[in-house]
């Protein structure tokens, strides 16, 4: 690294600049390698898997059911509670109940909880609180009646029954 100098004049400014100019160049041809030596490492287990289930027969199918499965499950009822649970369920499980379980039992164990918790989302879950919250919330007493005091009917002279009509009032 070149050490700064001091720029006295107009051509030792454009010489500085053209060395940075060339400097940044060469770094970003080296950052470009890095990350591309950085892709192939990240890709080369995907690559694996890929040769992996080309070569082994029946792998097809698998790969076939397990991707409409993933695809079911991330359908128009996914949120973000349902992406949580279907990120944190796997290891939840790995670390406690199948910790010393071979990997055949996780495998089936990690598909079956991983279909089951896409059925999950975010409404269903609010229902379900809300149901508990009502069985668990006390209900109101009832409360006594108060006898209501019922006007007294006035008692007519005659034996007619009331229809509702005044007695002097004129019908047609």
């Amino acid at each position: 690294m070149k050490s700064s100098q001091k720029i006295n004049n107009l051509q030792d400014l454009k010489i500085e600049i053209a060395r940075l100019n060339v400097r940044k160049k060469e770094q970003e041809v080296y950052l470009l390698d890095q990350y591309e030596l950085l892709k192939t490492k990240v890709e080369s287990p995907i690559r694996f898997i890929k040769n992996f289930t080309t070569v082994v027969p029946g792998a097809g199918i698998v790969k076939g059911v397990a991707s409409n499965i993933s695809k079911a499950m991330k359908g128009k009822d996914a949120d973000w509670l349902t992406n949580v649970l279907q990120i944190g369920t796997p290891l939840v499980l790995n670390s406690t109940l199948l910790r010393n379980a071979g990997w055949l039992k996780k495998a089936v164990v990690l598909l079956a909880s991983e279909t089951a918790v896409g059925q999950v989302n975010q409404s269903k879950i609010s229902s379900l609180i809300g149901k508990v919250t009502n069985f668990i919330r006390p209900k109101n007493k009832k409360k006594r009646k108060k006898k209501e005091t019922i006007p007294a009917e006035p008692v007519l002279d005659n034996d007619t029954p009331d229809f509702g009509l005044p007695t002097n009032s004129e019908t047609y």
